[in-house]
């Protein structure tokens, strides 16, 4: 499939399932690999024609709409975003934890992928959040996607060597194996996350949250309607005084969200307290 061609169909067909195109401009690629595969798979002869099939078989939206699924990510994504959680948030749920009488902190990953970001979190809370504090405090993650494939990986805790290329070396050491091609994260890292299946334009996790990190997704790829919608969804799952992270080149959609900058740092709020 030629790239022009391939453009002009995205254009097309992302806007019927509430996606932006230019959150995927810069990565069509990956999806145009994958559409090409598919019109191979059923036979057709180009993207007109798996456009009319489209037009015929209502249920291949389903199919469209998980092609176009994005699945970039690795631990310590964003350098700076994680050392500020790693030496000012984190250290502050735990405080606050501990001051109001609080048995652990909560935290949701919003399409956590293979569990990178999910896994970084635990890494840095037991590795240098509670070493610092001197207490054991859980920190129990929920972390959801919508592809099956990428929840069993996650599972499973295997990586390879370029997915931790962003995490300090001294981290990587003490908290992996290494044998062969990959780093396996050893099993204390991996205590207190559940990973969940869950499309967040229809469902949100139960609970409360002191943190939650919805980073490159909703902000990147999804219409402006649903944007919002989410961001009135979560007021009420963000706890006062929690922490809401985005991805480093996004922005919130106009509109009073309840949601403060935080630290003059680009993809950082938080809740104000009362």
């Amino acid at each position: 499939m030629k790239e022009p061609e391939c453009s002009e169909f995205l254009r097309w067909c992302l806007p019927r399932l509430r996606f932006r195109w230019p959150g995927f401009r810069k990565v069509r690629k990956q999806v145009c690999k994958r559409l090409g595969r598919r019109i191979a798979e059923l036979g057709l002869e180009g993207v007109i024609a798996y456009r009319e099939y489209l037009e015929r078989h209502a249920e291949e939206w389903r199919m469209l709409d998980s092609l176009c699924r994005i699945t970039i990510s690795r631990f310590y994504r964003d350098r700076g975003v994680f050392d500020v959680l790693r030496t000012h948030i984190l250290p502050s749920l735990a405080r606050h934890a501990v001051s109001g009488g609080e048995e652990e902190v909560r935290c949701w990953s919003a399409g956590c992928c293979s569990g990178e970001e999910a896994y970084t979190l635990q890494i840095i809370w037991k590795l240098c959040v509670m070493r610092a504090e001197g207490r054991d405090i859980p920190l129990r993650i929920i972390a959801t996607d919508t592809d099956d494939e990428l929840l069993e990986r996650a599972g499973e805790g295997l990586f390879e060597e370029s997915s931790l290329r962003d995490l300090p070396p001294e981290l990587i050491r003490q908290a992996f194996e290494h044998s062969g091609r990959f780093y396996a994260l050893l099993k204390d890292f991996r205590q207190n996350i559940e990973f969940a299946k869950q499309d967040i334009r229809m469902e949100l996790p139960g609970g409360s949250f002191h943190l939650i990190l919805c980073r490159n997704l909703v902000f990147t790829y999804f219409e402006e309607s649903l944007q919002r919608g989410f961001l009135e969804r979560i007021s009420g799952s963000l706890l006062p005084g929690g922490f809401f992270i985005t991805g480093i080149h996004e922005l919130l959609p106009p509109g009073e969200f309840n949601l403060k900058p935080y630290g003059g740092i680009q993809g950082i709020y938080r809740k104000p307290a009362s």
